[in-house]
C-alpha cells in the first residue's frame, strides 16, 4: 500500500496543514491501495498563493524557454510510463493493456498537439491591413485552477496543465480523490523537469472542499473543470462572484445514428466504442439509434458483441473492461438497469448483478437494451457504465428529433455511405463533436460540447486560447519591433 500524504506546492513536497486521511480504493479488488491525504483551505490557499508569486516572473518567460520545460515533462514520461500506466490501472480500474495502450498515453498524444499548435501562435498579431498600427496581443491569463475527473484523469491533466504551462499561466490541479495517484506522479515529472517553483502546484481533495475553495478564490482567475453537469453548474455559480473566466468540460448522452446503408462493422464498432473504458466515458455512444430496416439485425449482433466482452481484472493482461471505479459508481449504474426494465426497455445482453464468476469488485456486465423509447430514463440520463440503448428511427429527420432531444451536447456519431447525408446530418445534430463512419477526429481537433455538457473546446490551438487573454493595441510602432 502506497502512503501519499504529502502535497507538491511551490516546488516542494509539503504535509498537509490539517491531517485528513483518504483511502484510494482499488476497485478491481475493493481493497485500500493508497492513502492520501484531503487539503485544507489552508493548503489551497498555500498553493494559490506560490502560484501568485510565481506568475509574473513565469508569464514574462519567453515562449521557447516554456516549451523547452513542456519537453522535459515528456522526456520523465517516457521514462516511466510503465509506472505510470499501473498507478492509473490500479486506481481506476483500467486493465492494463488499456491503461498502457490508451490512458498512459493521452499525455504525449495531446502535449504533442499542443507544442505543433505552440509553435505557430503569433504573441503579437496585427488586427488586419485596414489597422497597420494595431495590434493584437496574447497574454496569460493568470492563476488557474485545474479540477480533473477520475475517468480519463491523465487526459485531462494534459488538456489542461499542459496549455496552462505553454501559454505562461501558473496553476492548482485538485485531482479526483478517487485517481489521485497519477496527478502526483505529473508532479513528480514536473519537478524532476526543473519547473520554477510555483508553476505547478498540486493539493488533493475533494469538491466541497479544495475544489469550492478554488473555485471562489479571489487570486484565481480562471477555473478549468471537467466532470458532472450538476457540479459544473455549481462551479459556475460560485466562481460568478469574483467573475472568474470558467470553462466547462461535462456530461454527455452521444447519440450513433446507423443509416440502413452504413458498413457493415457500424454496429459492432459501436458496441465496441459504448464498452470501452466501463463505458466511463463522457462522449461514449450510448444511444445507437439504428434505421428501421436494419434494427432487428442490429439488435442481435450488438447483443452477440456485448455477450462477446470479457470482464475481468485491471491487474490481468488481456483485452477486456475492468470495474468502475466505486460502489457508488455500481450501486448507481444498478440502479439504471433496474430502471430499464421496470420501464419496459427490452434486456438483450448483460443484466443487474455481478457477471459470473466475481464476488468482490465493482463489475458490470455489457448491457444491451433494445426497444428504448426517448423518454424513458435510461435514454436521457448519463449513465457512464457499460450500458448502451438501441432505439429505431424510420427516416433523416426523426434521427435529427431523437439525437437532438437531450439536455446534451458533446459527441454524436453518423455511419451512411451516402456523403451529401452525412455531411446534412453532421451540421445538423446539436454537439461540439461529430465522428462519421468510425474515423476519428484529427490532431489538434478540439473536444467540447454544447448545451449541458459545458461549452469548453480543449485541444490544438483552441485549448491553448482558452489560458490567454487578448490585449487590443493602437499607434503600435512596427519600426521598432
Amino acid at each position: 500500500m502506497l502512503i501519499k500524504r504529502d502535497f507538491y506546492i511551490n516546488g516542494q513536497w509539503v504535509a498537509p496543514a490539517v491531517p485528513r486521511d483518504c483511502n484510494v480504493i482499488d476497485p478491481s479488488n475493493e481493497e485500500v491501495c493508497a492513502v492520501i491525504s484531503l487539503g485544507s483551505p489552508a493548503d489551497t490557499d498555500a498553493a494559490v498563493a506560490a502560484a501568485k508569486a510565481a506568475f509574473p516572473a513565469w508569464a514574462a518567460t519567453p515562449p521557447a524557454a516554456r516549451r523547452a520545460y513542456v519537453v522535459k515533462i515528456l522526456e520523465r514520461y517516457e521514462a516511466r510510463k510503465e509506472e505510470f500506466a499501473r498507478a492509473i490501472s490500479m486506481e481506476m480500474g483500467s486493465p492494463l493493456d488499456h491503461a498502457r495502450n490508451s490512458q498512459a498515453p493521452c499525455l504525449p498524444w495531446h502535449t504533442d498537439n499542443f507544442l505543433t499548435a505552440f509553435d505557430h501562435i503569433e504573441w503579437v498579431r496585427p488586427l488586419g491591413p485596414h489597422a497597420p498600427n494595431d495590434r493584437l496581443a496574447l497574454e496569460p491569463i493568470g492563476v488557474v485552477g485545474l479540477i480533473t475527473p477520475w475517468n480519463w484523469p491523465v487526459n485531462q491533466i494534459a488538456l489542461k496543465a499542459i496549455p496552462a504551462i505553454l501559454a505562461g499561466c501558473t496553476c492548482v490541479l485538485k485531482p479526483s480523490e478517487e485517481s489521485p495517484l497519477n496527478a502526483m506522479m505529473f508532479a513528480e515529472f514536473c519537478h524532476e523537469a526543473g519547473l520554477p517553483a510555483g508553476v505547478f502546484n498540486l493539493v488533493n481533495g475533494d469538491g466541497m472542499g479544495v475544489g469550492a475553495h478554488l473555485t471562489t478564490h479571489p487570486d484565481v482567475e480562471m477555473i478549468s473543470f471537467t466532470g458532472s453537469t450538476r457540479a459544473g453548474k455549481a462551479i459556475s455559480v460560485a466562481a460568478a462572484e469574483t467573475l472568474k473566466r470558467v470553462t466547462l468540460e461535462l456530461g454527455g448522452k452521444g447519440a450513433n445514428v446507423i443509416f440502413d446503408d452504413a458498413d457493415d462493422r457500424a454496429v459492432e464498432r459501436g458496441v465496441r466504442h459504448m464498452m470501452d473504458n466501463t463505458g466511463q466515458s463522457c462522449n461514449a455512444p450510448s444511444r445507437m439509434l439504428v434505421q428501421r430496416g436494419s434494427y432487428d439485425r442490429a439488435v442481435q449482433i450488438a447483443a452477440q458483441v456485448a455477450d462477446s466482452i470479457k470482464v475481468g481484472s485491471a491487474h490481468e493482461e488481456g483485452n477486456h473492461i475492468g470495474p468502475v471505479v466505486n460502489r457508488r459508481q455500481w450501486e448507481q449504474i444498478q440502479g439504471f438497469i433496474r430502471k430499464g426494465i421496470d420501464e419496459g426497455a427490452r434486456l438483450v445482453a448483460g443484466g443487474p448483478g455481478l457477471p459470473d464468476g466475481f464476488n468482490r469488485g465493482f463489475y458490470i456486465k455489457p448491457t444491451i437494451f433494445a426497444d428504448v423509447v426517448p423518454g424513458m430514463t435510461i435514454e436521457r440520463e448519463e449513465i457512464f457504465g457499460p450500458v448502451m440503448c438501441m432505439i429505431p428511427f424510420d427516416t433523416e429527420a426523426d434521427a435529427v428529433r431523437i439525437s437532438n432531444d437531450t439536455p446534451y451536447g458533446l459527441a454524436n456519431y453518423v455511419q451512411t455511405q451516402d456523403g451529401a447525408k452525412r455531411n446534412r446530418m453532421a451540421l445538423a445534430l446539436k454537439a461540439g463533436m461529430v465522428q462519421t463512419n468510425g474515423k476519428s477526429r484529427g490532431a489538434g481537433s478540439p473536444f467540447g460540447g454544447v448545451k449541458s455538457s459545458g461549452r469548453a473546446r480543449e485541444g490544438g490551438i483552441l485549448g491553448l486560447e482558452e489560458f490567454l487573454e487578448v490585449k487590443a493595441i493602437s499607434g503600435w510602432d512596427s519600426a521598432a519591433e
